[in-house]
């Protein structure tokens, strides 16, 4: 199916079952712990040794010698693969560094050998035994903060509009400050883990813990150079990723190459350390933001220039994302500096840039506002934009963000609100109150499915994977509204690499593209049903198809009838530019006399078109808004800059918010229509909830204290000095 234009009117706009609240499918099947997750495919691979890895103990060199014979000759021990036994490995797709093989260390903890034994303990202790010689590379320079002053103001903007320089030398009110944001973890319940059949060396079963089955089909592929067809990718669930899992990792190269060599399936997972400093993260940021405007609160200049690290060759984080396009301003200058340095992979982590940006940005919206005396909210609603800023004949396809705002500050008394800061007490506590705006772009991807009637039963087959996002249910919503059956007649099969091809989940993507794919599919199966039955008009209700003479329940239907489709986007969404949009609202209180930091209630107001499931989307928008609070006040991945890694790699030191650290949480979906986006109407929505979060905290922070923090996380040792007197 190719979405060539705005869809108008559709069978969704009078829904029985997509827009409504629905339970999990998977629900009881995670509750009990029945779900088959990678590290226990008992039932596909009951007969599985334990693989387990070592890490490079240096940051960037080369290995020069590596005795494993202690190791294999261990208790228990089955086979050893180390990296300078075999020549380096290809890289799969967006893989910056080498999974495996050869003797140059790219990072710390880059995977260098893998131990297979009878028991997980057996493995674990053997790879301690292998002594490794290393040449240290030349000592890196891993000050982010040195290398932005050396590259502030140098190369080509990415977005340069109208004469910037002006706009702040006319401007009666400038601001111009540096923020700082530090490398964040994804920190998954479930590690990075494999259980992988490849015992003949030929043909090769993963089940595993991945977000795009595709792309890991092709990586696997590219990796060890054979034929996709000799390969099967299967990860029915996912115990969390946050885009982590996006693309191939170490845990399923070293279980394959260690199923090879041991002749047996192997199970894999990655120690936390390993997942924390093998695998990906967020980098820091270093980001300078100016603002300049009017009297009358109007921008009138934009300067967002930041820097973020990786590996040579990689991305980066860029936390200008949402500069370019998130407010009115006449003119603007955004540029992100890439600084190469040796460091574990940096890749994408949930909303990368924005969610990094917008706790720079929101912060310094807000010091314009008091600048300006304004309130935070109307200075941002008279900043709103229906067009994109550099491009003006560019209009949004739907963009409600000053009904975000203004619902949200009436559903949580801002009215009320402390204006003077400092001067709300509650006890102790001293009060405040933030608000911060949210953007994530609104991406969308091909995206295939298969349908299959078979004896009244719908079958729905994609390699699309539910990584605790509730796609089971989505899908299975969105089939039986487009064939008009109940979800109890829907069976969801997942994330197997037999199956069409789907957009996978990350980005926010995943939603609205793989729901528009089963739509596809099930539209081409409508079309099939009614051919079959020599019917022009066939309308698909109640579990019956009619038409013409015809009336006739699906489930009369005697031979299976099964189709295939994807959906392919035209190129008329480029003339719109997509986007979501919210506002979250934070109220906090800081201890008068130890600093501590409390978030006490969380509101979140979200545009991103029509919501399929009010349940699953509204966990979707609080876990962000869990990562938010973490984001803000705790996380902080510690470099060692000596040796080049993360020191605090495990989920002892790593401090991620907890329960009691997460009040009261009221999400509101405004249920907006965006028939540009999707034939659905629908936008994701599980990365708007973290985006803002951080900021809304801060600004909430100062209002409480008077004290402006720019430097993440708000411990209390970076403004407990400046605390109001008691």
């Amino acid at each position: 199916m190719k979405f060539t234009q705005p869809v108008d009117s559709n069978l969704f706009d009078d829904a029985k079952v997509v827009g409504k609240p629905m339970q999990r499918i998977d629900g009881p099947l995670k509750v009990t712990g029945t779900a088959p997750y990678a590290y226990e495919r008992n039932d596909a691979a009951p007969d599985a040794l334990y693989g387990y890895p070592l890490g490079a103990a240096i940051g960037h060199g080369r290995i020069t010698r590596m005795d494993a014979e202690a190791a294999r000759s261990a208790p228990g021990v089955r086979a050893v693969v180390t990296t300078l036994e075999i020549d380096p490995l290809e890289k799969g797709i967006n893989n910056v560094a080498r999974l495996f093989g050869g003797a140059e260390v790219q990072h710390y903890h880059q995977a260098i050998a893998v131990v297979v034994a009878d028991t997980f303990e057996q493995a674990r202790a053997a790879s301690a035994l292998i002594e490794v010689d290393y040449e240290e590379g030349t000592p890196a320079d891993l000050d982010l903060d040195a290398a932005f002053e050396r590259m502030q103001g140098t190369g080509e903007p990415d977005t340069l509009v109208g004469d910037v320089e002006a706009a702040f030398r006319d401007a009666p009110h400038v601001i111009d400050q540096m923020y700082h944001t530090p490398a964040e973890s994804h920190t998954m319940m479930e590690p990075h883990a494999s259980t992988v059949d490849w015992s003949d060396g030929e043909d090769m079963t993963v089940w595993t813990s991945n977000q795009m089955i595709n792309v890991n089909l092709k990586s696997i592929a590219a990796t060890f150079g054979i034929d996709r067809e000799r390969i099967r990718v299967e990860s029915p669930y996912v115990g969390g990723g946050f885009g982590s899992k996006l693309w191939l990792r170490a845990d399923a190269v070293l279980a394959a190459l260690g199923s090879r060599a041991a002749g047996v399936p192997v199970k894999l997972a990655l120690p936390r350390p390993m997942v924390m400093n093998n695998t990906t993260h967020r980098s820091a940021t270093v980001q300078r933001i100016r603002l300049a405007a009017r009297a009358d609160g109007h921008l009138t200049g934009i300067w967002h220039e930041a820097a973020a690290y990786c590996l040579p060759g990689g991305r980066g984080e860029n936390p200008t994302a949402q500069t370019p396009i998130f407010y009115a301003g006449d003119t603007r200058r955004v540029k992100n500096h890439v600084v190469d340095m040796p460091l574990p992979e940096t890749a994408d982590m949930r909303a990368p840039g924005e969610a990094s940006g917008l706790m720079a940005l929101e912060i310094a919206m807000d010091e314009m506002a008091e600048a300006l005396d304004m309130d935070p909210v109307q200075f941002r609603i008279i900043n709103d934009t229906q067009v994109d800023p550099a491009n003006p004949d560019i209009p949004f396809s739907d963009r409600h963000f000053v009904e975000c705002l203004e619902r949200g500050a009436e559903a949580f008394g801002w009215s009320k609100r402390n204006t003077t800061p400092g001067e709300q007490r509650d006890g102790d506590w001293l009060i405040g109150h933030g608000v911060a705006g949210a953007y994530r772009g609104a991406l969308v991807l091909p995206s295939g499915a298969r349908a299959i009637l078979d004896g009244g039963k719908l079958i729905i087959e994609t390699d699309m994977t539910d990584i605790g996002t509730g796609s089971y249910t989505i899908l299975a919503q969105t089939a039986a509204e487009t064939m008009g059956m109940d979800v109890a007649d829907v069976e969801m099969r997942l994330a197997n690499s037999a199956f069409p091809a789907s957009s996978g989940s990350g980005g926010q993507f995943g939603a609205p593209s793989s729901a528009s794919g089963v739509y596809a599919a099930c539209m081409a199966l409508r079309d099939k049903i009614a051919g079959n039955l020599g019917i022009e008009d066939a309308s698909f209700n109640g579990g019956r198809v009619t038409g013409g003479d015809t009336d006739m329940a699906l489930s009369e239907i005697n031979e299976e009838v099964s189709t295939e489709d994807a959906i392919q986007w035209g190129d008329f969404q480029k003339d719109y530019a997509m986007g979501t949009f919210g506002a979250h609202f934070v109220e906090v209180g800081v201890h008068a006399y130890t600093g501590e930091t409390r978030v006490r209630r969380m509101l979140a107001v979200c545009d991103a078109g029509r919501i399929i499931n009010p349940i699953t989307a509204r966990s979707q928008v609080i876990g962000g808004m869990v990562m938010g609070v973490g984001a803000a006040l705790s996380e902080d991945m510690a470099l060692d800059r000596g040796r080049g890694f993360f020191a605090n790699h495990d989920m002892a030191n790593y401090e991620v918010a907890v329960h009691a650290d997460i009040p009261e949480q009221e999400v509101i979906f405004l249920d907006t229509l965006d028939g540009v986006a999707t034939p659905l109407k629908a936008k994701g929505v599980g990365e708007l909830g973290l985006c803002g979060v951080a900021a809304a905290i801060a600004n909430g922070l100062y209002n409480a204290t008077g004290i402006r923090v720019r430097d993440y996380p708000l411990t209390m040792d970076k403004f407990i000095d400046r605390l109001p007197a008691i």
